[in-house]
């Protein structure tokens, strides 16, 4: 097992595979599908609700039913209820390639030709197909629909251009279509009966009517390529959107026989899928831009405009970086778009404005993405004026000029950083100081200039005298970095020499020459390390203060492609074009750990708390995220966690986490799913931290409200006693009692009436009749197996007032006459040392003693042990057996409790020592 594991991906919307759409209750779903995962969409507001298990291979097609997702996988079928895996069907010999939804059956079509009708209804039983058609051999099949009222009755497109009708039940073929001399890529049914639309591959659109094979109307795309979506309007305006692999949406006018409007930057890539919602005016569109949106048709000209959408990148990123105490990542990719993803919450996931690129490209006529700032090449962040001005500044390629962003806004600044404009050339690297007042860029002309970002004016420039005084480097600048105290600027040529300059007067302090081509460095502001990648693929850490290298690390075979330190900086990071992520240890000037993954990492960047790890990936638009194992180990277990000098191959994150693969949103009848809130997901330990104790991750709230039940119950006292309805009503009601029996009260005489004449003495043993409690039995169980773990988590999950009703009833009640028995020998008399509520109270403290023993739950534990104490305090006092161990409970309270706060006086006296300091 490696420091870090596998945990998830995310930017994954959309992929090549159409979507489906369904209904539940009074919403309604979206089905798509990310790679070898699927995932489900609230449509009201584009929430993720549902996040699928990963699948051996990629799927190739959909559908939906209720609670059912059907996801086609090479030659099978795996049916899903909700996100657990039922069932697999497996008959196709080859790759199935559409999946219908056909009543109470799925209809499967494989690339051969081979039809299969699955019933999923009592699905576990049976797992064969309920019927088979075989197409002809010159019947390539496309697509599949069912044409509406036709009852048994599918249409299927093929590749050759024809189209043919067939009866499902009776397994015949009723009609051959003449067809277009085109490949179908896709058919839908119109609310008109017997219609329907046919998109080709020429670029053309037929209406035809299939009860008499003649056709109504045909429409060209006016871009060339296929048509590989369309949709009829349902809420009565005759419109059939279109859209096709040129990411152009056309909407069409039925009625007037022409095209009504033209969405042309609709989506950057191929259009997969087409859906108008029932009786609304609204479309969605999915892309194999990863991109989903919706388009609503309310204006007053009957264009559309975008409602709501959610897309990732359509190009891989080439920069990330953890923003926000790594709530957040920063991340610039390929497609000109630099994005925030929310490592918490998908919905909070955004792409930075770049300010009206939408109506720029209408005013000059040019296509959005030629509008847009070029790929970002390098970037620098600083969140300690976040609130003030801008606090973000980007290098884009080929571009003489910076941008600052703001992210309180997520909008791009007002300034532009022009350095030397004399002698422009594209800025190459980028850094902000650590008070977050100052940019320093450096350019491929090896010039370096500072710049204030709240005004955006340059604040001088720095110059290498023995350079000829006209740069700071004869070549290429890489790297820039800035220490904590704005004393020091660092940076590096691409010539391979490293200068260190007053960042205030901006002359230069020192220089050396590392031998080689410097491809990348790093700086750690706290221990003032510099790390350096060469051409050489030698990794070189210097200290910046004593001018000299400290660690030098081999290992890579490819170029070094990125390298970031560990907060702590006790860890560097590398990834290499070799496919490695290797784990170096500063301090053991030592690799830990080494992990081979499958596609070559291009940039990482570890979160402060060092607990996640973001990467991205050749040719992958998502970023990936690995989860520290070690995080929580001591350094005695650490050597159980790295790999050392062995190279161990992992498989990327797969969409779905290892935890849990539900969204959160309690609201919603899919239930809570995905459970990355904070620190949550954390690898479970068996191993204790020694010398402290482990918290049960429960809200404040819940365990506070035990310590102060008695004044919440004071607080929630009614003011006023109930008051006696005016009449009585019309059934014989009953009162309390303490007894099992039923007791009715008369109305008219106000006697009380019992079900049978069972001694009065009995009202004081009420719980002990009743049978036992889950938590009496979950308590008897755990202590006979001497493992407690059960009963734990069954607690944690009670409120506090059913806590308490629960130790309630194990409370001794006395005999109004003082006695613990009755004096005449009734079988209810019972000497206190064999009560059974005697017993369960002393397998409580035997758990508090367990639980307490391995520093569990801790302050859960102590709200509950000062409740116990509350309730039975007088009882354990009484028992001589219950004191023992009641003494033992103290002994071992004591203990843990000093050992923490030895600790916790250690930081006391530091802080105390620091705060009285004179500086």
């Amino acid at each position: 097992m490696g420091i870090f594991e596998p945990f998830r991906a995310i930017g994954y919307i959309t992929s090549t595979v159409p979507f489906s759409v369904y209904r539940l209750g009074t919403e309604t779903f979206v089905t798509v599908s990310i790679g070898k995962a699927w995932q489900i969409y609230n449509c009201a507001k584009l929430t993720l609700v549902l996040v699928g298990p990963q699948l051996p291979k990629k799927i190739r097609a959909l559908a939906s039913y209720r609670d059912y997702t059907f996801a086609a996988y090479g030659n099978n079928i795996a049916v899903f209820k909700r996100a657990h895996q039922v069932a697999t069907w497996s008959r196709h010999s080859v790759k199935v390639s559409q999946l219908l939804l056909f009543g109470e059956h799925i209809l499967s079509v494989d690339v051969e030709g081979n039809i299969f009708t699955w019933a999923f209804k009592g699905i576990e039983q049976n797992l064969a197909p309920v019927g088979h058609i075989l197409l002809d051999d010159k019947f390539t099949p496309t697509c599949i629909m069912h044409p509406d009222t036709y009852l048994n009755k599918v249409l299927l497109g093929s590749q050759e251009g024809a189209l043919q009708l067939w009866n499902i039940s009776t397994k015949k073929k009723l009609f051959d279509f003449k067809g277009w001399n085109s490949s179908i890529c896709c058919c839908v049914s119109s609310p008109a009966l017997d219609v329907v639309a046919v998109g080709c591959s020429d670029g053309k659109i037929h209406v035809h009517n299939i009860r008499y094979d003649q056709e109504i109307v045909s429409f060209t795309h006016s871009t060339r390529g296929a048509v590989t979506a369309l949709s009829f309007s349902t809420d009565g305006q005759p419109l059939l959107a279109s859209g096709g692999s040129s990411g152009v949406i056309s909407v069409w006018n039925l009625e007037k026989k022409r095209i009504q409007s033209v969405i042309k930057e609709a989506h950057d890539s191929s259009i997969m899928s087409l859906h108008f919602f029932a009786n609304e005016p609204v479309l969605m569109s999915a892309s194999v831009d990863n991109s989903i949106k919706m388009w609503i048709f309310n204006t007053t000209d009957g264009d559309p405009r975008l409602l709501r959408f959610r897309c990732g990148h359509s190009a891989p990123p080439l920069c990330i970086r953890f923003y926000a105490n790594g709530r957040h990542i920063l991340s610039a990719g390929q497609d000109r778009a630099f994005r925030l993803f929310s490592i918490i919450q998908d919905q909070q996931s955004r792409e930075l404005s770049q300010r009206h690129v939408t109506k720029r490209a209408k005013k000059l006529k040019l296509k959005e993405q030629e509008v847009k700032l070029k790929p970002v090449v390098a970037f620098d962040a600083a969140e300690i004026r976040e609130r003030d001005w801008c606090n973000v500044v980007t290098c884009h390629s080929d571009t003489a000029q910076a941008y600052v962003w703001r992210l309180q806004n997520f909008v791009i600044g007002e300034h532009i950083l022009t350095p030397c404009p004399d002698n422009q050339s594209p800025v190459k690297a980028c850094a902000i100081s650590a008070c977050g007042n100052f940019a320093v860029l450096g350019t491929a002309a090896g010039w370096i200039e500072r710049f204030n970002l709240q005004s955006g004016i340059s604040r001088g420039s720095y110059v290498d005298m023995s350079e000829g005084g006209s740069s700071a480097h004869s070549g290429e600048v890489v790297g820039i970095a800035c220490d904590s105290t704005n004393t020091l600027m660092i940076s590096a040529g691409h010539n391979g020499d490293i200068k260190v300059w007053n960042f205030k007067c901006r002359d230069l302090k020192s220089r050396w020459e590392i031998g080689s081509s410097v491809v990348k460095i790093v700086y750690h502001r706290c221990n003032g390390l510099l790390a350096t990648a060469t051409d050489d693929l030698v990794i070189r850490l210097y200290d910046v203060v004593a001018l000299r290298m400290v660690r030098k690390f081999e290992g890579h075979a490819d170029r070094i492609t990125d390298m970031c330190f560990s907060e702590d900086g006790k860890w560097l990071l590398s990834s290499s074009m070799d496919g490695t992520l290797r784990i170096w240890d500063v301090i053991l000037a030592r690799q830990i750990d080494a992990v081979q993954v499958d596609v070559c990492i291009t940039a990482l960047s570890l979160s402060p708390n060092m607990d996640v790890l973001a990467t991205t990936h050749v040719d992958q638009n998502g970023v990936y995220l690995w989860i520290n194992q070690a995080m929580f180990s001591g350094d005695t277990v650490m050597h159980s966690y790295g790999s050392g000098k062995e190279i161990v191959n992992v498989k990327l994150p797969s969409v779905s986490a290892a935890v849990g693969s539900e969204d959160v949103n309690s609201d919603h009848p899919y239930g809570k799913s995905m459970p990355i809130q904070g620190g949550s997901w954390a690898p479970h330990l068996d191993k204790q931290i020694p010398d402290l104790v482990t918290l049960s991750l429960l809200p404040k709230s819940q365990w506070q409200s035990l310590v102060n039940l008695d004044i919440i119950k004071e607080r929630n006292k009614p003011i006023e006693p109930p008051k006696k309805p005016e009449k009585a009503p019309f059934f014989l009601p009953t009162i309390p009692s303490l007894s099992r029996e039923i007791v009715f009260k008369n109305s008219n005489t106000g006697d009380q009436d019992k079900g049978s004449q069972a001694d009065e003495t009995n009202k004081s043993r009420v719980y002990h009749d009743l049978p036992a409690s889950e938590f009496l039995q979950l308590l008897h169980s755990s202590a006979e197996m001497k493992t407690f773990s059960t009963f734990t988590d069954y607690i944690k999950g009670l409120s506090s007032s059913t806590l308490d009703v629960e130790l309630r009833m194990l409370q001794i009640i006395e005999d109004d006459d003082g006695n613990d028995g009755d004096d005449d020998g009734d079988d209810d008399g019972q000497e206190p040392i064999n009560r059974p509520e005697l017993h369960s109270i002393e397998l409580l403290l035997d758990y508090f003693i367990h639980e307490l023993s391995c520093r569990n739950n801790f302050e859960f534990l102590q709200a509950v042990i000062r409740l116990f104490l509350k309730i039975h305090g007088e009882s354990i006092r009484r028992q001589s057996n219950l004191q023992d161990k009641a003494k033992k409970l103290l002994e071992i309270q004591s203990t843990v409790w000093q050992s923490v706060d030895k600790l916790f006086q250690s930081a006391r006296c530091m802080v105390t020592f620091l705060s009285n300091s004179q500086f």
